[in-house]
Order: structure tokens, then C-alpha cells, then sequence
């Protein structure tokens, strides 16, 4: 009995198992994602850093009107490419948390399965082993009932 409802269980499991699969895969591109996006943060924080330094200095030897308003233009524009891409680290850290938790509930479910397809197993060779000492003491009795009649 437990061998057939392994059997028509395996379907399930390899059907969860490539869910699972998927969903590794989704998550692993979700954090790829992420990597990028931080990278790209990263990269504009070094480079407005490196403007700001560059201003220090050129401010130090004394500018014009039009090359600070440049200046103040482009490091506005720059915060808000900063603030921009800070919005869509957050984005794409909420997609990797759902993907995630959706490989974690697919993840569940195979152990599940996997755990109850243990189990039938075991409940099978239980029975086996119940069904093989029956059979060895009926083999047994026999044996004696045999010898006692030769006796």
C-alpha cells in the first residue's frame, strides 16, 4: 500500500521540486539585481564625492558666477540620480525579500513532501519486517509441529 501511494506521489514531488528550482532561480536573479543596483549607488556616491573634492579645490582658487551655478546645477542633478537610485535599491531589495520568501514556501513544501514519502517508506518496511516474522514463526511452528510428529 505505502509503495503506491509513493509511487503516485513522486509526480507531486518532481513537480515541487522544479517549483522549488524556479524559485531559487528567480531569487538568485532577484539579489543579482540588488548587487547591481547597489553597484550603481556606489558608483554615483564616488563620483559626486570626487566632484565635491574637486570643487574644494578649484574653489580655492576662486570662481566665477556661471561655473558656480554649474557646479550647484550638476550637484543637484547628481542628489537626485543619488535619490533616484537609492528608490530602486529599496525596489529591488522588496523583490528579492518576496522571491525569497516564496523559494522559502516552496523550499517547505518539498521537505513536506519528501518527509511524507519518508514515511510511507518507513511504514512499508515496517510492514515488511511485520509481514517477514510472521512468515519466519509460522515457518517455525511448522518446523516444530513437524519434529514433534517424527518424535
Amino acid at each position: 500500500m505505502s509503495e503506491s501511494r509513493i509511487r503516485r506521489l513522486m509526480p507531486v514531488v518532481d513537480m515541487a521540486l522544479e517549483d522549488e528550482r524556479k524559485a531559487a532561480a528567480r531569487l538568485g536573479e532577484m539579489q543579482q539585481q540588488v548587487e547591481q543596483a547597489e553597484g550603481r549607488l556606489r558608483d554615483l556616491e564616488f563620483y559626486c564625492s570626487e566632484y565635491q573634492k574637486g570643487w574644494a579645490q578649484r574653489g580655492g582658487q576662486g570662481v566665477d558666477r556661471e561655473w558656480l551655478l554649474n557646479y550647484q546645477r550638476f550637484l543637484t542633478q547628481m542628489q537626485t540620480a543619488i535619490d533616484q537610485q537609492q528608490q530602486t535599491v529599496r525596489f529591488h531589495k522588496l523583490g528579492a525579500d518576496k522571491a525569497r520568501e516564496q523559494w522559502r514556501q516552496r523550499y517547505q513544501r518539498l521537505e513536506a513532501l519528501r518527509a511524507l514519502i519518508e514515511r510511507y517508506r518507513q511504514e512499508a518496511r515496517v510492514k515488511a519486517d511485520r509481514q517477514e516474522q510472521k512468515l519466519l514463526d509460522e515457518l517455525s511452528q511448522r518446523a516444530f509441529a513437524a519434529q514433534r510428529n517424527l518424535s
